[in-house]
């Protein structure tokens, strides 16, 4: 039986279903080229563990390890459903989003610059 981890990652009884799906990202986290080679973090750092992070329920250290990936998650969606749908603002929407999106990566990346 397959389930679709996107659509029940929330649901707490069902959670456990992705845990598989979650252990096998886990392992095969990529490694920070960026980081490999300059030996600072770059402005995606934080990304992988943070989607993983979501993935295992555990909302505050995904914002915690990468504060712009539930607003980018909620800018593709809304992009998908843009495209599918053609709304009558969504192009302004996306840009709205796109900004915040990037204000937040950035400010983020100052911050683990700084601290």
């Amino acid at each position: 039986m397959h389930f679709d981890c996107t659509v029940l990652i929330f649901t707490p009884n069902i959670l456990f279903l992705c845990s598989g799906v979650v252990d096998w990202l886990e392992k095969r986290q990529l490694p920070c080229f960026y980081k490999s080679v300059l030996g600072i973090e770059c402005p995606g750092c934080g990304m992988q563990r943070a989607l993983i992070a979501l993935l295992r329920g555990d909302f505050i250290s995904s914002l915690k390890l990468y504060p712009a990936l539930i607003p980018t998650i909620v800018m593709l969606g809304l992009l998908l459903v843009h495209i599918f749908y053609n709304l009558k603002h969504g192009a302004k929407m996306l840009v709205s989003l796109f900004i915040f999106n990037t204000v937040i990566i950035v400010i983020s990346y100052i911050y683990k610059l700084i601290v």
